[in-house]
């Protein structure tokens, strides 16, 4: 599964060499009968990257009925809570990020808790199991439940200590592990620690990642609390929308916000199971044609741990959008190569790697060997992107390889 024209990948008979860390040469041709790892009727792809992901979060998956912050009241801030034991944190990160080596989730940016303890056992978790990964201590000082705030000033100098230890990777990639400015949403951070999460940000060169426009309650609470008109000033006059920001979601974005995200390089993580299970709405694929994009899990607000679910998720939300809008040709819908980038080579450029994500001569050796069962193409014919995506099973994962080592 190699790299296409444009943001597409494509299918091509070949074989792959490693040595070390990263790929050293990709020849395309006949399959030989004998490989070290897959051979015929194999697929060899790309790690998949989650863009958006709450590890703490994966014990409340399917806590439905609730929107957005009824869901977090009731659900997830006392789940997060017992992140203060960070041995309980760093068992719990291990078994997560295990879960997600076993759908084929070989890098993702994650949010952690507020507790400095736990956001470091979930990084030393990921060093560990030799993952690639941005996580990042949720920054809260206001409107959250008593236990779980802290000071501006203790917030950020924690996470610039796990910065100190986590660095930018700069695409070493014996340097797989950072640490992530994280600001869960603007209404549990105040202006202060806003500015200083940016000004953090800017002097490392960190990936920033944030919620943004999910729900309508939402958007009307930051008016109220900040007294804007726009909810993405916000974050802009933190120094906060960058072209190393993240921001989930984007639901209640306008055409103006969409230019300022545009400008600055700034990407939106599309999470369409997360925004299907609390209802918060859909977010409009259409809008975002050329700009920089994302696809998350959202997990615990999403329930597909496996990324090409949730890419399927992604083409169903398109199709369903343009039941209401009829008039859109059918060739604004993304489609099944697109997807396949997106989990692979789009959500690394998203989250700033430029060494994963595709398989070709010099890029780390994050790769998934799959063997399809009964997939129409596997039998000699022309294998089908959509046939892949659409029949996906888990387990056709048959080796997972991390820089090179499987």
């Amino acid at each position: 599964m190699l790299p296409g024209v444009g943001q597409t990948v494509r299918l091509s008979p070949g074989v792959v060499e490693v040595e070390g860390p990263r790929i050293v040469a990709v020849t395309e041709g006949d399959i030989p009968d004998r490989a070290d790892l897959g051979g015929p009727g194999c697929v060899i792809c790309p790690g998949f990257i989650d863009a958006h992901v709450h590890l703490p979060q994966f014990s409340v998956i399917g806590r439905h009925g609730l929107g957005l912050l009824d869901w977090l009241k009731h659900h997830v801030f006392p789940a997060e809570l017992t992140w203060a034991d960070p041995v309980r944190a760093q068992a719990h990160s291990r078994a997560t990020i295990q879960r997600m080596l076993g759908v084929g989730t070989t890098g993702f940016a994650a949010y952690a808790t507020v507790h400095a303890e736990g956001a470091l056992a979930a990084l030393r978790a990921a060093e560990a199991l030799g993952v690639r990964a941005w996580i990042g201590q949720v920054l809260m000082d206001q409107n959250a439940p008593e236990p779980m705030l802290r000071p501006a000033d203790q917030l950020l100098a924690e996470t610039a200590g796990l910065i100190e230890a986590y660095p930018p990777s700069r695409d070493e990639p014996l340097n797989r592990v950072s640490a992530a400015v994280t600001p869960r949403f603007a209404p549990t951070c105040s202006a202060e620690l806003l500015r200083g999460a940016g000004e953090l940000a800017q002097a490392h060169g960190c990936l920033v990642q944030t919620h943004l426009s999910e729900t309508q309650d939402e958007c009307r609470w930051v008016a109220e609390l900040f007294d804007v008109d726009r909810y993405l000033d916000v974050y802009r006059e933190a120094g906060l929308v960058t072209g190393m920001s993240v921001f989930g979601h984007g639901i209640y974005l306008d055409a103006a916000d969409r230019v300022t995200l545009d400008q600055a390089g700034a990407a939106v993580a599309h999470c369409p199971t997360a925004n299907r299970f609390l209802m918060s709405g859909r977010l409009d694929w259409t809008d975002f044609a050329g700009q920089p994009m994302a696809l998350g899990s959202d997990i615990g607000a999403g329930y597909e741990v496996a990324m090409p679910r949730v890419a399927r998720a992604m083409l169903e939300n398109a199709s369903e959008l343009r039941i209401n809008h009829p008039q859109r040709p059918l060739e604004t819908l993304p489609s099944a190569a697109h997807a396949w980038w997106q989990i692979t080579a789009g959500n690394a450029a998203a989250l700033c790697w430029t060494d994963c994500g595709a398989i070709s001569p010099g890029m780390g050796a994050d790769l998934l060997v799959l063997r399809p069962i009964g997939v129409s193409g596997m039998n000699g014919d022309q294998l089908d992107l959509a046939s892949l995506l659409w029949g996906w099973d888990d387990r056709w994962l048959e080796v997972v390889m991390l820089a090179g080592q499987v």
